[in-house]
């Protein structure tokens, strides 16, 4: 109040000392607000940044489908989200594999028939996605190209050929397969096939011919381990094969899991141009867009 009474007449009365302190408060009042106001963005990217990263490691996560591995229910250039509870939590659900969790919480088993995204063996630093085939305790064997559970054959039924189009996507895997439709458009014609595993789930197949995966020894899927395998069984390093870099993945540790596969939320054929905006939509494909799994 020293500085409010030099300001005033000697003898004048006590109100009037009193008057200009609200006028003196004011400029550090909107000073303050004025601070509180510049810090509200970074504040409010904090906070967006640990919404995303909550939301990518707790409850959904987007994926892409860069191969032609899990034909035909996938295509290359498919986008994906896969739930992340279904199989519980590791340090593999956080962004960049933060090793935040010393071991898997609310851990759940898959099912067999589940599409599951993980983290490949041996380097568990890239994401995969294959169909769970084997469970612990199961016996996996391919035999003449049919699939075997615990001794015995999945039902396999031909169906119509699998028709896919050429694009900046796909090309036939071989010249055999290739075709051309009614309206001049290239195209893949595979040789499709429905499994149904015990359970009763059901999922279609491609079976180009005989490759030497179609016969492999009886596996016993490990306790904690799963037994994935692609749909397009002839063109798919999976469990089949021993996990080495470049090659397959061997038995998937349960702890590798990351996320079952839900609905499909965008699809190209990748003949989009980013500076040419009205190709981003005629690459879409619209028809895919919405599938679930």
């Amino acid at each position: 109040m020293t500085a409010t009474m030099t300001d005033t007449p000697e003898n004048a009365p006590e109100s009037t000392a009193t008057t200009p302190e609200p006028l003196q408060d004011a400029a550090p009042l909107a000073k303050k607000k004025k601070e509180r106001k510049e810090d509200s963005f970074p504040v409010f990217v904090i906070k967006l940044v640990l919404i995303v990263a909550f939301f990518r490691s707790f409850v959904f996560s987007p994926f892409n489908i860069p191969s032609e591995s899990m034909l035909p229910r996938l295509e290359n250039g498919d986008y994906l989200l896969a739930a992340k509870w279904p199989y519980g939590f590791s340090s593999y659900s956080l962004p960049f594999s933060v090793p935040l969790l010393p071991s898997r919480i609310l851990a759940n088993q898959p099912a067999r028939g589940d599409v599951v995204i993980f983290k490949a063996p041996p380097g568990n630093d890239v994401d995969y996605i294959k169909r769970v085939i084997g469970l612990p305790g199961d016996t996996v064997q391919m035999i003449g190209g049919t699939l075997h559970l615990n001794g015995v054959a999945v039902p396999k039924q031909k169906i119509d050929d699998f028709v896919i189009k050429v694009s900046a996507n796909t090309s036939c895997l071989a010249p055999e397969f290739e075709a051309v439709e009614k309206d001049g458009t290239p195209s893949c014609h595979y040789p499709q096939f429905r499994e149904t595993l015990p359970e009763g789930k059901q999922y279609n197949v491609l079976d180009l011919g005989y490759r030497p995966q179609d016969d492999t020894p009886p596996v016993i899927v490990p306790a904690g381990h799963v037994f994935l395998m692609g749909d397009n069984r002839d063109n798919s390093m999976d469990s089949r094969f021993p996990a080495v870099e470049g090659g397959g993945i061997g038995l998937v540790p349960q702890d590798n899991l990351i996320g079952r596969a839900t609905i499909v939320m965008w699809s190209t054929d990748g003949s989009a141009n980013w500076f040419l905006p009205w190709t981003w939509f005629t690459a879409a494909r619209f028809n895919r867009i919405g599938g679930t799994f």
